[in-house]
């Protein structure tokens, strides 16, 4: 399941293990194509927390990390990012992406 996250408990909810955060907004046409791929990985990958946050609602986290563009999925280990995806990306892409930090 990919829960939402907000400006207030981003930190919180990403600060340990590998998180993937996918930010979008509503009206993003990609975002609602990448939202499925984010869902069935969440649903078969238990190494790894799926969190969304919508930027129009929440501002602050994104500028804080210089997002310009969605869809855009962050990956954090351990609170630290590792890795941006910009655009669309493919289920095989983003699980090629989370194996490099997942054992």
């Amino acid at each position: 399941m990919v829960q939402a996250v907000t400006d207030q408990d981003f930190k919180q909810e990403t600060d340990s293990g590998v998180v993937l955060t996918d930010f979008w907004a509503t009206w993003c046409g990609p975002c609602r194509m990448q939202s499925p791929v984010i869902e069935k990985l969440s649903e078969s990958r238990n190494d790894v927390k799926f969190v969304k946050m919508d930027v129009d609602a929440n501002p602050d986290t994104p500028q804080s990390f210089g997002i310009m563009a969605i869809p855009t999925m962050l990956i954090k280990k351990d609170g630290e990012v590792v890795e941006k995806l910009v655009g669309y990306h493919s289920k095989e892409q983003v699980e090629e992406a989370l194996a490099k930090y997942t054992d």
